[in-house]
């Protein structure tokens, strides 16, 4: 890690806290050349391939976005989104693979998804599942149904 005062090469680790959300790591720094002292965040990247064969970085805040339309005209604040949006990146990082297919990535969002809204769900899962007519909606339906009776 380059000093950002002087740009040593050389910096020396004088503490290092686990973050509150358990997913990266703050640690202290010092220069043994200049003195100065600075803060670094250490986070394990977490890859999204896409239907495309592209791949990029997981974004939670596109998980979000994607859900909020969803919701759209729902009873929904933004802080549930958010802890929504945290469920989903903490279930990804939690299978302990470094490049997880977009596929998973809604599958992760429609568990919670469902829990916060049924309405909601069913929006997100027409697009994601490509429903194609009424008998798409009401086997989703029908699901719904069997898994409130459980």
């Amino acid at each position: 890690m380059h000093c950002p005062f002087c740009q040593n090469p050389d910096t020396k680790v004088i503490d290092t806290r686990i973050s509150d959300d358990g997913h990266s790591i703050r640690r202290r720094r010092e220069c043994p050349k200049c003195g100065g002292r600075f803060s670094t965040m250490e986070t394990a990247m977490l890859l999204v391939k896409k239907r495309s064969g592209n791949v990029e970085q997981f974004d939670r805040n596109k998980v979000i976005s994607g859900v909020r339309k969803a919701c759209q005209g729902r009873p929904i604040d933004e802080e549930s989104l958010k802890h929504l949006g945290q469920q989903v990146e903490e279930s990804l990082r939690a299978q302990g693979i470094a490049q997880v297919p977009s596929e998973e990535i809604g599958k992760a969002i429609l568990k919670p998804l469902r829990e916060l809204d049924e309405v909601a769900y069913l929006r997100f899962a027409s697009v994601y599942q490509n429903f194609e007519g009424l008998e798409d909606f009401q086997h989703a339906i029908d699901e719904l149904r069997v898994e409130d009776r459980a």
